[in-house]
């Protein structure tokens, strides 16, 4: 029997979460069996659940992952002593470098989260509206500071995320632009469709 085999600093649970990423992202959480992850691993399956309960944990595992990186950025961002165009850049730059870095998560978090079960399901839709809430809260301040154009802040914020999500396109494509790039051109142009 295969051991899995783990990279420096990673854990077993780690690789196989990896993994599970990956053929969600490619294949869908609900088409995905054990049986497939344990082939992409390289381990007979009931060896995984020596490391994950279910596939329904390794679900869990990624969305709240993805969930609590986002929530900390913007907990950090909120603090800083920045105007609301500079919180809104560095939050738009964090989003980038996520689907970059870290695009199989960050799709699954997008679009797998509905197979949640409760009460994490629940959980997660809470802390996603909060959030969303929160970015509103920032394109409200720089409106009120007369940083921002006068615009609906919610199609502010979802105009935001959606461009954001849309680099799956760009993942998926690529690679006639490099990521920095990439980053750079989508600040400015999101940033500049906000700036008075």
């Amino acid at each position: 029997m295969t051991k899995i085999k783990a990279a420096k600093n990673s854990s077993k649970k780690d690789v196989i979460i990896n993994k599970a990423a990956a053929l969600f992202r490619t294949k869908g959480f609900i088409a995905t069996s054990m049986r497939d992850l344990a082939d992409a691993v390289g381990v007979e399956a009931p060896s995984l659940y020596n490391h994950i309960g279910s596939k329904g944990e390794i679900l869990t595992v990624i969305c709240f992952k993805v969930a609590d990186s986002f929530n900390k950025q913007l907990e950090d961002t909120e603090s800083e002593n920045w105007n609301a165009a500079e919180k809104i850049e560095n939050i738009i730059r964090f989003h980038i470098t996520m689907m970059v870095n870290n695009f199989n998560e960050v799709f699954v978090a997008n679009n797998e989260w509905k197979y949640l079960e409760d009460p994490f399901l629940q959980t997660f839709l809470n802390q996603r509206r909060a959030y969303e809430k929160r970015l509103i809260t920032l394109i409200e301040t720089g409106i009120k500071k007369n940083k921002f154009k006068v615009i609906n802040p919610y199609v502010a914020v979802l105009t935001l995320l959606s461009a954001v999500r849309g680099l799956g396109f760009w993942q998926k494509n690529n690679k006639n632009i490099n990521a920095k790039e990439l980053e750079d051109d989508m600040v400015n142009h999101l940033i500049s469709g906000l700036i008075k």
